[in-house]
């Protein structure tokens, strides 16, 4: 009986220790060191990719945003604020219902097939909105130049990036709305611009935060 006690006692103890062992190591110094390797190598990424302007976190360069009118009375969307570079349809963004004081990012596809008729209704509709916002007197864009992310929404919803051809087909209708130069604003696309990574993977992208912000530096330089 006495051993048996002495036994337990003794499982228990080692318990406990490995317990306590496991959680400094686990739980305080492999945290604290990956938090500090982290912030050492790669802080921007750390913090969230954030974007500053005006020194002010305006975004992150992995979430994309919305550039929306107010919302006017009877409306159920806002209309979109057609002078800044819009972003890829977002169907995957929805609200916080639950606590109406904040409107959170819901990361979601739309769950339609290709052939699904919504679907095919929604970026039929979407094609129509993209050649009519971005016409101008002297531009009229053709439902051909339309790109495919022009008119559907990436996988997550958040996709912070458009394609060059969706930038470069927005140009005409950004510059007439802020009263700039065409060329100028084709200069601004091309810089903000990037290429495949490592020169082979992916696609070229244009961050549409990062190029708003630099849209709204050269508008106030103007």
């Amino acid at each position: 009986m006495t051993n048996s006690v002495r036994n337990t006692a003794r499982l228990i103890g080692a318990g406990l220790r490995a317990l306590l062992v496991l959680t400094v190591v686990c739980g305080v110094l492999y945290p604290l060191a990956v938090t500090g390797v982290a912030q050492a190598l790669f802080p921007g990424r750390a913090n969230g990719s954030e974007v500053r302007s005006d020194g002010e976190v305006v975004g992150s360069e992995l979430i994309g945003q919305r550039y929306d009118l107010p919302l006017k009375k009877g409306e159920e969307t806002p209309e979109p604020d057609l002078k800044w570079f819009q972003p890829r349809p977002s169907n995957g963004l929805g609200i916080n219902t639950v606590n109406t004081r904040y409107e959170l990012f819901l990361s979601g596809a739309t769950n339609r097939s290709g052939d699904n008729a919504e679907l095919i209704r929604w970026i039929e509709d979407a094609k129509a909105a993209v050649v009519k916002d971005n016409s101008t007197a002297d531009h009229k864009v053709q439902p051909s130049d339309v790109p495919a992310d022009a008119v559907t929404s990436s996988a997550s919803g958040l996709d912070p990036h458009i394609s060059p051809q969706y930038a470069r087909l927005q140009v005409h209708r950004v510059a007439a709305r802020n009263s700039l130069p065409v060329d100028r604003v084709e200069k601004l696309v091309d810089a903000h611009t990037d290429g495949r990574v490592l020169g082979f993977m992916g696609e070229p992208r244009v961050n549409v935060l990062k190029l708003n912000i630099a849209l709204k530096e050269l508008i106030e330089k103007d």
